[in-house]
């Protein structure tokens, strides 16, 4: 699959995950430590709808911040929008192969991204990745600590683009609804999953 360069003002699905199916977060300290090198990294580019970080792999969806809301750095210089992505994942295998006396690649090949062209797609796409946990049978997603679903329901602060998320269902009762019948359309999204 060709990857389509990251654009500003766009939405992209970004999922991927351990190389030979291996587990990528292996303790709660692992997760902690993704999630912070998201915040630092890819912040600065780009808003976050919704995730789910599973132990052999996430899904993300975000969109990148308009031209003029970027770094300059990047501004001048779009083809750099992909560098903070690559500082993430550099980051986050080096800090892994060292706790884990491991070497080598973390991730399966390069990061895989589809850019999310219609508001149906995403739609469904965020019932997906907010359940993924349970799609899995790896936990009931509304009780899983590292996905979007319980900071997308929450009145707590988050970074997550919230408001924006739960006026694509309506309201909150709305979105509850949708991800508890898991009303999606999976073949609207079963092109880009990872099974």
């Amino acid at each position: 699959m060709k990857y389509q360069p990251f654009q500003p003002s766009n939405f992209y699905h970004l999922y991927n995950r351990g190389n030979n199916k291996e587990c990528i977060f292996k303790n709660d300290e692992n997760y902690i430590y993704f999630l912070a090198l998201v915040k630092k990294y890819l912040l600065p580019i780009c808003d976050i709808y919704s995730y789910c970080l599973l132990p052999n792999h996430f899904h993300f969806i975000i969109r990148i911040k308009d031209l003029e809301t970027l770094p300059e750095k990047i501004r001048n210089e779009k083809s750099k929008l992909h560098q903070p992505f690559s500082n993430l994942f550099n980051a986050y295998t080096k800090a892994i192969n060292k706790q884990y006396k491991r070497t080598g690649s973390l991730f399966q090949e390069h990061l895989k991204r589809i850019k999310i062209s219609d508001e149906t797609y995403l739609y469904n796409l965020i019932v997906y990745v907010n359940t993924n946990s349970k799609h899995h049978s790896f936990s009931e997603f509304e009780n899983y600590k590292y996905s979007s679903y319980k900071s997308l329901i929450s009145t707590k602060p988050t970074l997550l683009k919230r408001l924006i998320v739960i006026q694509l269902f309506n309201d909150i009762d709305n979105f509850k609804f949708v991800h508890n019948m898991k009303k999606l359309n999976i073949e609207a999204i079963r092109n880009y999953l990872l099974e």
